[in-house]
C-alpha cells in the first residue's frame, strides 16, 4: 500500500526569502514555484533525490496554510507526504481500519494532477500525513 516517502512539508510566510535561505545556507535549489488554487498555496519543491522538501506559503488569507501560519507565525513542519499506488485503495484500506481520512471521499490533486488525500493527525502518531498517488 505505502510505497515510500514522497516529501516533507514546511509552511513558510515568506517562500522567496525560504528559498534564498536554503540557498544561500544549504545550497539547495527549488523547482518552478506553482499554485494549488484549490487548497490555497504557492509552492515549491527541492528534489533530495530519494524525497523532496515541499515548501508553502498561502495563496490567499483563509486557506488552510493561511490558519497554520496564524498558529505558527513563523511557520514549521505542516505534514509528510507518503507515496501510495492506489489513494482509493489505501483510503478504502485504512478507513475499514478505522481511520480518520480527511476530506470525506472528495478527489483531491496536489499541483502535478496526482490524486491525494489526507488522514487525521491522531491516526498516526500525531502528525498530519498525506498520500500521493504515484503512477508509474
Amino acid at each position: 500500500m505505502i510505497t515510500g516517502l514522497s516529501h516533507v512539508s514546511i509552511v513558510v510566510p515568506d517562500l522567496t526569502a525560504a528559498l534564498e535561505k536554503m540557498r544561500a545556507t544549504y545550497g539547495l535549489t527549488a523547482s518552478e514555484i506553482k499554485v494549488n488554487d484549490e487548497q490555497g498555496v504557492r509552492m515549491t519543491y527541492i528534489d533530495l533525490g530519494n524525497a523532496k522538501i515541499e515548501l508553502m506559503e498561502p495563496s490567499r488569507p483563509d486557506s488552510p496554510i493561511a490558519k497554520f501560519l496564524e498558529r505558527n507565525p513563523k511557520g514549521g513542519i505542516h505534514h509528510f507526504c507518503l507515496g501510495v499506488d492506489s489513494v482509493e485503495q489505501a483510503t478504502n484500506t485504512l478507513t475499514a481500519a478505522g481511520v480518520q481520512v480527511l476530506g470525506a471521499g472528495k478527489v483531491q490533486l496536489n499541483v502535478h494532477g496526482e490524486r491525494i488525500a489526507f488522514v487525521h493527525p491522531k491516526d498516526f502518531l500525531g502528525a498530519l500525513i498525506e498520500l500521493e498517488e504515484h503512477s508509474g
